[in-house]
């Protein structure tokens, strides 16, 4: 059995669905990091049967935005000295700017190559948004 020790100081992001902590783990560029990261795959929960979770031994700014659009079920733990000190619970934003892009090919965000164009959350059981300026639906 592999033991993973705690971390003194960093961030625990926790109830990742299982399988998709690889994803998250490289959109947050972690890969390429060189200070001490940790991704544990299909660990046995007893709320979710199977989850990911990812060990960041140390502080950084993690964009809860884009976090919340990857999976809104993810809670990031805050850890200083070996305890965790703040537990965010993640949810789906009402808002995004900067990271979905518009799939319409006559939108002006699209001819013009407009940059942080905002979308709107339509449809929350499906991680629908609309764009800002021409209203298509786009899956998150």
């Amino acid at each position: 059995m592999i033991k993973i020790d705690s971390i003194k100081k960093g961030i625990v992001i926790d109830h990742i669905k299982p399988g998709c902590g690889h994803k998250i783990f490289k959109d947050l560029g972690l890969h390429k990091v060189d200070y001490t990261v940790v991704l544990i795959k299909n660990i046995p929960s007893v709320k979710m049967g199977k989850k990911d979770l990812i060990k960041i031994e140390n502080e950084i700014d993690l964009d809860m935005t884009m976090l919340g659009l990857l999976d809104p079920n993810l809670t990031v733990n805050i850890v200083e000295n070996g305890r965790i000190t703040e537990k965010i619970k993640l949810k789906l934003p009402e808002k995004v700017k900067g990271i979905l892009k518009c799939k319409n090919p006559r939108c002006v965000s699209t001819i013009e190559n407009i940059p942080d164009i905002e979308f709107t959350l339509t449809d929350p059981e499906n991680k629908i948004y609309a764009c800002e300026y021409c209203d298509t639906p786009v899956k998150a």
